[in-house]
């Protein structure tokens, strides 16, 4: 299945393992969402529904059957282009969510929702660039079509979109500085194992470690 494909390309890449498929936590029925988020579900194509109880956290992931359908036709596991990159983005960013609550929760880790919004950005950056085939985007293109020909949902509270806006910013900044040092024109292991090593590091830090990272003479 296609979203357990993802969460496996995650796993590897972070080197990380969590006890549980996303598939088993598909939700796709938009009356159940609505009757949890009200008429605002009516436009949601992807989100992530989090109960917190005092000793466990529960989790759905809702995806818009519609785009399941189209990626499950043009699978990006098999080919990802600029037709299926948009409906990828949105299905990735869902687990991304998912993977990483579920990993923090299980190190009884808290994260903040700036935190989570960033790394989907990231998630979906990295993502991409091991699973794209067609040359043409493997430069620029790619960082502009992720970080910058993008648009907000206008119903956005203003804090949600602010929220949105720093996590964009922030991680077009660290993608592009994985550009920098490891280009995708010099391939080899040596490059590939040095960049995992920097994004599993990354991964790990909290909120204010990964943005004093990215804020480092290194990375300006």
């Amino acid at each position: 299945m296609l979203v357990s494909e993802l969460q496996s390309l995650l796993s590897r890449i972070y080197g990380i393992e969590i006890n549980a498929n996303v598939a088993d936590y598909i939700v796709t029925d938009k009356s159940f969402l609505k009757q949890l988020l009200g008429d605002s579900a009516e436009t949601v194509k992807e989100t992530l529904l989090i109960v917190e109880e005092e000793d466990f956290v529960d989790l759905a992931l809702y995806l818009d059957q519609a785009i399941l359908d189209r990626l499950s036709a043009e699978n990006p596991c098999d080919g990802l282009s600029h037709s299926n990159l948009d409906d990828f983005c949105k299905v990735l960013e869902g687990i991304s969510h998912f993977v990483y609550v579920a990993w923090n929760a299980g190190k009884d880790k808290c994260i903040t929702r700036l935190e989570l919004e960033m790394q989907a950005e990231v998630d979906k950056y990295i993502s991409s660039r091991f699973l794209l085939e067609s040359r043409q985007l493997h430069n620029t293109s790619m960082l502009a079509a992720l970080f910058e020909h993008i648009s907000y949902d206008s119903r956005l509270q203003p804090d949600a979109l602010e929220r949105y806006r720093r996590a964009n910013d922030v991680a077009r900044r660290y993608c592009h500085t994985l550009e920098q040092r490891f280009p995708v024109t010099e391939p080899g292991r040596e490059s590939e194992m040095a960049m995992l090593y920097e994004l599993r590091a990354f991964y790990r830090m909290p909120q204010p470690e990964k943005l004093s990272h990215i804020n480092t003479t290194q990375f300006a």
